[in-house]
C-alpha cells in the first residue's frame, strides 16, 4: 500500500551535474571544475564520482601544480612516412623456383585458419534458475554498487523507502529493482550475467502513479544496516 503524495513548498530546482538528481532543500552541493574549465554543481553523494572523472573542487584549484611547458609539436604523419620510405631500401625480388623434369608448378598450400579464441569464462556470471535466488543475488549486487550509496543518502533525508525487487519476465538474467519515496522514485536494472557492471539506472521520476502497478506491490525495504533486503516493508 502506498501513501498519497504530500505538497511541499516551491523552491528553485537545482540538479546534480553527475547523477542528474534534483537537490533537496537543505542538501549541500560543491562547485567542481571539469578539465576544460567548465563549472559544475555536484551533490555530496557524487563527490567521489566527480573526482574519478578528473573534476577538481573549485575551492582547491589554487593548490594544484602548474602545468609544464607544452611539448614540442610532432612532425606531420605524412612527412614521417615519406621520410621512412626514402630510407628503407626496396626488397629484392625472390628467384623463380626451379623444377626437375616431369615436375609441375603445384598450387601453394593455403595459410592455416586463425580460429577465434573462446571467451574467457571469468567474464560470464552464472545465472540462477529460481526467482527467489535471482532476487537474492540481485540485491547483493545492488548493495555492493555505488547506487546503494545514493539510496542510503536519500533515506537519511526522506526516510525509509518503499522497494520492489522482481525478476524480469522478458529477460531471464535480469531483475528489476525499484526504490521509491512519496516525492521521487528510481528504477534499476540488475543483469545477473554481467560481471563487469551489472547494476544500471533505467529511469526515475517524482510521481508514484507513473510506476507500473506490478512494481508498486512493495516486497522489500532497508534493514537496520541500511541494506536493501526482501521482507522489510515500509509502513
Amino acid at each position: 500500500m502506498w501513501m498519497k503524495k504530500e505538497l511541499r513548498p516551491f523552491h528553485d530546482h537545482v540538479t546534480c551535474d553527475v547523477c542528474g538528481r534534483t537537490i533537496l532543500k537543505g542538501e549541500r552541493t560543491e562547485a567542481y571544475l571539469a578539465p576544460g574549465g567548465e563549472r559544475h554543481g555536484v551533490c555530496e553523494l557524487c563527490f567521489v564520482r566527480a573526482e574519478h572523472a578528473g573534476w577538481i573542487r573549485e575551492a582547491g584549484r589554487d593548490e594544484l601544480p602548474q602545468r609544464g611547458a607544452r611539448p614540442q609539436e610532432r612532425r606531420p604523419l605524412l612527412g614521417r612516412l615519406r621520410r621512412r620510405n626514402e630510407q628503407e631500401p626496396e626488397p629484392e625480388p625472390e628467384p623463380a623456383p626451379e623444377f626437375r623434369d616431369g615436375e609441375t608448378d603445384a598450387e601453394p598450400e593455403p595459410p592455416p585458419v586463425q580460429r577465434e579464441r573462446p571467451r574467457d569464462p571469468r567474464h560470464v556470471r552464472a545465472v540462477p534458475t529460481t526467482a527467489d535466488v535471482k532476487v537474492e543475488r540481485a540485491l547483493d549486487l545492488f548493495n555492493g554498487s555505488h547506487h546503494h550509496r545514493t539510496v542510503a543518502g536519500l533515506s537519511r533525508s526522506l526516510g525509509p523507502p518503499y522497494a520492489t525487487a522482481r525478476p524480469d519476465p522478458d529477460a531471464p538474467s535480469t531483475v528489476t529493482v525499484l526504490v521509491a519515496w512519496e516525492l521521487s522514485w528510481y528504477r534499476y536494472r540488475v543483469d545477473l550475467g554481467d560481471s563487469a557492471e551489472p547494476v544500471s539506472l533505467q529511469g526515475k521520476g517524482d510521481e508514484l502513479d507513473d510506476i507500473d502497478e506490478p512494481l508498486r506491490d512493495w516486497n522489500a525495504g532497508l534493514d537496520a544496516d541500511g541494506r536493501l533486503v526482501i521482507g522489510v516493508e515500509s509502513e
